[in-house]
């Protein structure tokens, strides 16, 4: 596709704790529906540069454009009502709770019912279908009435992209979400985001090289807060630049 409409553009991102500049004038652009991955070693700026797409952490400098809407200043719920979800590095989970509940919960996040679960009754026909749609995609569609202090990490991994697909989001970020998995493990991740609807928007940070490439169609690499190279999958793996990154080798 030629000159493809963005859904997600970053322009001139700087995100600073004082005198550290964490994302350090960061420009770039996810088209509808593509996959992009942001790699880089520990440090290198990706999780913030995810707090600045969602608002958790608004830059310091640049601009964050949405749809076409600066959103910039916006709040992290306003962002998320506009149909930005996320998971994050670590589970974010109530493990007392069914994976039902857990579902409940986050579906009425986003609406006037937040946290009113305990006596609202019975999700609504909408919500309850947005609910069996996210589990069965998730591969948890016989698990709802497990509690999830029972699952299995890789369970409680997919139970969180479960929650923000519950939202029905336009922009789905994922923040590692293959991070302390088995190999087994890992791979049902890589086909359940192989199976997510071709007109979600995916931007998915994560370390295994090995599954990222092969899940997305451009890559981000940062270092030290800084775009060190971006292209395809094939460009990334053959770029010396990144090459060294991961060897250790960049200064």
């Amino acid at each position: 596709m030629s000159n493809p409409t963005p859904a997600l553009v970053m322009e001139n991102i700087v995100v600073a704790f004082g005198a550290l500049k964490a994302v350090d004038n960061v420009s770039c652009s996810v088209a509808r529906g593509e996959r992009h991955a942001i790699i880089g070693p520990n440090g290198a700026g990706k999780t913030t540069l995810f707090n600045a797409i969602t608002g958790v952490t608004p830059p310091t400098a640049g601009r964050v454009v949405f749809e076409k809407e600066d959103i910039t200043r916006r709040s992290v719920q306003r962002r998320a009502r506009m149909g930005i979800s996320r998971t994050f590095q670590i589970t974010n989970l109530f493990p007392s709770l069914t994976v039902d509940e857990n579902m409940q919960l986050a579906v009425r996040g986003n609406g006037a019912g937040k946290f009113s679960m305990l006596g609202a009754g019975s999700l609504d026909g909408e919500q309850a279908e947005r609910v069996a749609l996210a589990l069965s995609a998730s591969r948890l569609d016989k698990r709802g009435a497990v509690v999830v202090s029972e699952l299995s990490y890789g369970e409680q991994r997919q139970l969180e992209m479960a929650m923000a697909l519950a939202a029905r989001p336009k922009l789905l970020l994922l923040d590692e979400p293959a991070a302390g998995l088995s190999p087994a493990e890992r791979g049902i991740v890589a086909d359940i985001i192989r199976s997510l609807p071709d007109d979600l928007t995916m931007v998915l940070i994560e370390h295994d090289m090995d599954l990222v490439l092969k899940l997305v169609e451009r890559v981000t690499c940062l270092n030290n807060g800084q775009m060190l190279a971006e292209g395809t999958p094939n460009e990334i793996r053959n770029n010396q630049l990144v090459q060294d990154v991961y060897l250790g080798k960049a200064r």
